[in-house]
């Protein structure tokens, strides 16, 4: 391949990812019925010429913007740093504070593609429901790893499975963003997960002596700061 075929590959590739990144943004703001190809190829700032050399249509699109969201998603939970925590149960709260964090933004920056083409089209398009319930099943199956290794240490009798409370965590994530669409803002939806953190403290038992996460909740409550996520 010469230097030119290359860098038409490379142009190519950036292309598709910048229509990719509209869409996330146009669908999260607009619904994916009230999405148009325009709109999309508007917020791209590229042809709808463009657009169809790479997609043949919008759903088309849509499947892949579901697994370009999943993978981003993906890489910014893997480098959060409560995934450097020793302890699975901190690392699960460690995960809820991390989605309280990252409730930044406009409402189509912070709320999840995936949910709200989910709640749209569930029985319509079936193959774009099949792909959002594959990758909202994925991250719950990586939020399930903690929590089985949490329940073996700390609530081994508990008559409830990892699966069912991952599914729980996202339910009430999901349902978190829907109040905040429907208030305008993201409060609402941070005071949601600090009722899903308290709840899930209650499912776990542990010794006084092993408290971290209330040591750690201490710790910013008194130094008054808190790690906020850079923005995607």
């Amino acid at each position: 391949m010469d230097g030119h075929a290359i860098t038409a590959t490379g142009a190519q590739h950036e292309s598709k990812v910048r229509f990719l990144d509209a869409a996330l943004q146009v669908i999260r703001a607009k619904g994916y019925s009230a999405t148009r190809v325009e709109d999309v190829c508007e917020a791209a700032k590229l042809t709808k010429g463009s657009f169809f050399h790479h997609f043949d249509s919008k759903e088309d699109l849509a499947l892949a913007a579901a697994g370009h969201f999943a993978a981003m998603a993906d890489a910014l939970f893997a480098t959060a740093s409560y995934r450097s925590l020793t302890d699975p149960l901190e690392r699960l709260l460690g995960y809820v504070e991390f989605r309280i964090a990252i409730l930044q933004g406009s409402l189509p920056e912070f709320t999840c593609l995936l949910g709200t083409m989910v709640q749209e089209i569930y029985d319509t398009h079936p193959a774009l429901r099949a792909a959002c319930d594959r990758h909202l099943s994925a991250h719950a199956a990586e939020v399930a790893k903690d929590i089985a290794e949490a329940k073996r240490r700390y609530a081994p009798d508990a008559p409830w499975s990892a699966e069912s409370l991952a599914l729980h965590i996202q339910a009430v994530i999901q349902g978190a963003f829907i109040l905040a669409k429907a208030r305008q803002g993201p409060r609402v939806a941070a005071e949601c997960l600090r009722h899903l953190r308290r709840y899930i403290e209650t499912q776990f038992t542990t010794t006084k002596e092993h408290e971290p996460w209330r040591a750690s909740k201490k710790s910013r409550r008194s130094s008054g700061s808190t790690t906020t996520p850079k923005r995607r």
